[in-house]
């Protein structure tokens, strides 16, 4: 800020020495060699210290600012708190119970409305749902990212507000539809959930997520440093190292959101192939937006509103009309015979009607 201030002074002061020297130059009370120019060397040198005093300032307040906002997030107050007396269990099947929830994030504003649904341990229920339907919010609510205000989230039989935090979270892995990825190695990237895990377990959690390949491909292996959010790597490698890291505490429950959104259909068939690997025998909830995700699932709900429209496995969705087969449609997952024979039924049942 107070750079270009201080330049023009400078600028300025050179400007009335020239004059003011130039003048008592040419009337022979100031020499020109060791009078004029040596000055005005000095007054430049001492110029450029106070251009970097001021620069140093500007610095200071911008780390002031940085270290206020820091300070505010460190002192604010926890909107999720552990319990009195947690509960540690001695293992983790991952039932998931979720019972007469209702969510908002502001008052008056519902943004999941009375949500019941039971997930079996190692069941794979998938959600589809247009933006702000409450899909990505349904997931937070399993490692306590949030509190519901109305209704219960068990995992296990426990609501899990009274789990042990660090216990719950560390029984809950998350993908995330833009991966977060560190400015350090591949191995430390994938061991950031659990920095005390050997080599053999992340290369073993790397091929699980189909990413053990690629790997070995780059410069330095494991080894190999990563820019900041891994912009050297495609959508695809991105995504596989962030289900490796999701996988190195071996989570019973694993939240994945949307995690083939933002790729081309060939990475996303490699995805999809790491996927069937990495959620045998996990608890998977899977949110997304393309069929070919979700198609597999042992059960899929169908969220409009905040609530819950449609239940049931891909084949019967598509039997039944609703949100469900119109995105089928859409997205191509019906021959066109049977499009037109649902339009003509549609068609002649409106005629009836």
């Amino acid at each position: 800020r107070f750079g270009p201030t201080v330049q023009f002074l400078t600028q300025v002061n050179l400007v009335i020495l020239l004059l003011y020297g130039g003048h008592l130059v040419s009337t022979d009370q100031l020499p020109l060699g060791t009078g004029l120019i040596v000055f005005a060397g000095l007054l430049q040198q001492f110029s450029n210290q106070v251009a970097n005093l001021s620069s140093l300032a500007g610095t200071i307040q911008q780390s002031l600012t940085g270290a206020r906002r820091v300070l505010e997030v460190l002192d604010a107050e926890e909107e999720v708190a552990q319990p009195a007396k947690p509960w540690i269990p001695t293992s983790v099947t991952g039932k998931v119970e979720i019972q007469g929830v209702w969510f908002e994030y502001d008052n008056g504003t519902p943004i999941l409305r009375d949500i019941t649904l039971t997930i079996e341990p190692g069941q794979r229920v998938g959600f589809l749902g247009g933006v702000g339907e409450g899909k990505s919010t349904l997931l937070s609510l399993l490692p306590r990212f949030y509190d519901p205000q109305c209704g219960v989230v068990k995992i296990d039989g426990v609501d899990v507000r009274q789990w042990d935090l660090t216990t719950l979270r560390r029984s809950v892995g998350l993908v995330l539809q833009e991966p977060l990825l560190l400015s350090n190695t591949i191995a430390a990237n994938i061991a950031f959930g659990n920095p005390n895990a050997t080599a053999d377990q992340i290369r073993e959690v790397a091929r699980m997520a189909a990413a053990d390949a690629f790997i070995e491909q780059t410069v330095d292996g494991y080894e190999t440093m990563l820019g900041q959010f891994g912009m050297s790597l495609s959508g695809g490698q991105r995504q596989r190292l962030a289900l490796a890291r999701a996988l190195i505490t071996n989570p019973p429950i694993l939240l994945l959101d949307d995690p083939v959104s933002a790729i081309d259909p060939e990475t996303e068939h490699e995805i999809l192939a790491a996927l069937k690997t990495a959620i045998q025998g996990r608890t998977t909830l899977i949110v997304a937006s393309r069929l070919s995700s979700l198609r597999q699932c042992d059960k899929i709900v169908v969220l409009n509103a905040g609530e819950i429209v449609q239940q049931g496995t891909h084949d019967e969705l598509l039997g039944q009309p609703g949100i469900y087969r119109d995105v089928a449609i859409v997205q191509g997952f019906l021959p066109q015979e049977s499009v037109d024979s649902i339009q003509e039924s549609e068609r002649l049942g409106g005629a009836r009607r």
